[in-house]
């Protein structure tokens, strides 16, 4: 049996619910609920249930200390053909150190490594035919989003499955941060 796996940080619901004020009526949307917020550390994808527990055990060995990180402004991805709406987020390098330890664990698991840039952000909304002006439109509606800053004290690693009401993520495992 295989996952489909990913490490993040959750959303405390008090800024889920500063996030879902963000919904607008952005034709071809598809808004993420308060269950679906995260802070995508590694998205790994498909693995076997052999792999997860290697990538469990080397994520077991991070030491790293809690931090804050609030979420500031709005973005999207996919330029002239938007296809996601996305949360800021303000990063410290606690974080940056922390998504480094994530992605050694993955390649001391014996993984591949991630060859995207990593841009630390919230996704709010999938876009399926949405024009490029009425992105801009919602980008310049809630350009002054911030939230106050929050503890993140441990990650997860959630398994993503697919249902008829969209992804359905549950929680894995937790990796507290006490160092």
């Amino acid at each position: 049996m295989s996952l489909r796996i990913f490490l993040a940080v959750p959303i405390p619901q008090g800024i889920a619910d500063r996030l879902l004020t963000l919904e607008a009526d952005v034709p071809g949307a598809s808004w993420r609920t308060a269950e679906q917020y995260h802070l995508t550390l590694r998205f790994i994808g498909e693995v076997d249930e052999s792999a997860a527990r290697d990538i469990d055990t080397e994520l077991g060995r991070i030491i790293a200390a809690p931090f804050e990180i609030a979420l500031s402004g709005v973005g999207s991805f996919g330029g002239r053909e938007p296809s996601a709406l996305w949360a800021g987020v303000s990063a410290p390098s606690e974080l940056a150190r922390l998504v480094t330890a994530c992605e050694t664990a993955i390649r001391n698991s014996g993984l591949a490594p991630e060859s995207r840039k990593y841009k630390p952000h919230v996704t709010l909304a999938y876009l399926n035919g949405t024009l490029d002006d009425e992105v801009a439109h919602f980008l310049s509606d809630a350009a002054e989003f911030r939230t106050e800053a929050f503890l993140v004290d441990h990650f997860c690693m959630y398994a993503s499955r697919a249902t008829r009401a969209g992804s359905h993520y549950s929680e894995e495992a937790v990796y507290p941060l006490i160092g």
